[in-house]
């Protein structure tokens, strides 16, 4: 069996919006083996749903620690959505992920998580789908 990928989800239980993930579906990816990459799309990540870039990066960290909660820290990266969609100020572009980083320690992440969320996840799942 493949594993369920959802490359820029969030999670329902934050941000009650249709197009994020409820709690069984983020079940199903974690009995995959699968994973989800945090969407910056403002609507997904905002309480309210509303497309305004106004969104604190803590309201990511939010998602993160919502997704690693339920699908381990293997499971989860990120999954930006920078082709069009309204984003946080403060992750504005690819120049700004640095900011995010910054955050994520400040909030307690380690390296070794940082890198699982960076980069090392999706590593893992895209060898596991494709092999090598």
């Amino acid at each position: 069996t493949k594993p369920l990928v959802a490359t820029h989800s969030n999670a329902y239980g934050i941000c009650p919006h249709s197009r994020n993930l409820t709690d069984d579906q983020l079940a199903a990816i974690k009995d995959s083996d699968g994973m989800v990459g945090l969407n910056f799309a403002a609507a997904f990540l905002r309480d309210d749903g509303q497309m305004i870039s106004d969104v604190p990066l803590e309201q990511m960290l939010r998602h993160l620690d919502y997704l690693i909660k339920h699908l381990g820290e293997d499971r989860v990266g990120l999954g930006s959505d920078y082709d069009g969609a309204i984003v946080p100020e403060d992750v504005k572009t690819v120049a700004d992920l640095p900011k995010l980083r910054q955050a994520m320690a400040k909030h307690g992440y380690n390296d070794v998580l940082m890198t699982k969320l960076c980069h090392e996840n999706w590593l893992r799942v895209l060898k596991k789908t494709w092999g090598k």
